[in-house]
């Protein structure tokens, strides 16, 4: 596994540290000891992760189905697969179960993760209570946040399992993040670019005000809402503006958004099956 924490010189602009966009590959929700979970899927996942070669993955919880120790252990076989100098892990609500955050600590790291490079701040919590299925980020870490984020950058991104903004497509609404509006005003403040989470396996794009929220799909598992398919996002962060995409293991990438740095401005695009 990688450090819980990379840094870099900090103040240095994006531009003037790198020509190449800095690229964050986005999983999330592997359910490793589910019965819907395919390990073809997975394995062709890793595959194309080594192949892309990004600066950063980010995982968005959800490794286990129940918490138990053998399913961490088979998600920690194929996460170690993935080679990158840098991994962030963040536990979810099915990784909480049954006591299952020991096991988090124990095999996968820290639940709480900082990342500086580049001029690129990625930190990520661990949005999960034990045993439940809501989210709550709290208080507690709000300030802790705001301290993270002040180190010179020029994207931050914020990482968490559940969503702060409900995704269409996903049914009654019953455990996003208890404190979202309290966390995405603390988010606003702190200057962040965009959020990453997981939680739902269906994908989606928002902007709220000058935050952009990317929700992931499950990468590897048959747990599907309606026509949404298994796939994983990848972010490509370039000088002028910001591409996500998504793809899907064994088959092509769809662009879902496209933002300028500078003005914001952004545009959607809409997959077949996942148009609103």
């Amino acid at each position: 596994m990688n450090p819980e924490t990379a840094m870099s010189e900090s103040g240095q602009s994006i531009s003037s540290t790198r020509k190449k966009p800095f690229v964050i590959a986005h999983i999330s929700d592997l359910h490793a000891g589910s019965q819907y979970f395919v390990p073809n899927l997975m394995d062709r996942a890793v595959i194309e992760l080594n192949e892309l070669r990004p600066n950063l993955v980010v995982v968005t919880g959800d490794l286990t189905n129940e918490g138990f120790k053998q399913e961490y252990l088979l998600a920690k076989s194929y996460l170690d697969k993935i080679q990158s100098d840098n991994l962030l892990v963040v536990p979810g609500n099915h990784d909480a179960r049954n006591v299952g955050y020991v096991h988090f600590e124990e095999l996968i790291g820290a639940r709480q993760r900082v990342f500086h490079h580049e001029g690129i701040s990625v930190i990520g919590v661990d949005s999960s209570e034990p045993d439940l299925d809501h989210g709550t980020i709290g208080r507690h870490r709000y300030d802790w946040l705001r301290e993270q984020f002040a180190a010179p950058a020029d994207f931050r991104v914020f990482v968490l399992h559940h969503h702060l903004l409900p995704v269409p497509g996903t049914g009654r609404e019953r455990n996003m993040v208890y404190d979202a509006g309290d966390t995405l005003e603390v988010l606003q403040d702190c200057g962040v670019n965009l959020v990453l989470s997981g939680h739902k396996h269906v994908p989606h794009a928002w902007r709220l005000e000058d935050i952009f929220a990317v929700n992931a799909g499950t990468v590897c598992t048959l747990r599907l809402r309606g026509k949404v398919r298994p796939c994983y996002n990848v972010i490509e962060v370039g000088e002028t503006d910001v591409t996500i995409w998504r793809k899907y293991p064994f088959h092509d990438a769809d662009q879902i958004i496209r933002f300028s740095l500078a003005t914001l401005a952004y545009q959607k695009s809409f997959p077949s099956g996942d148009a609103p």
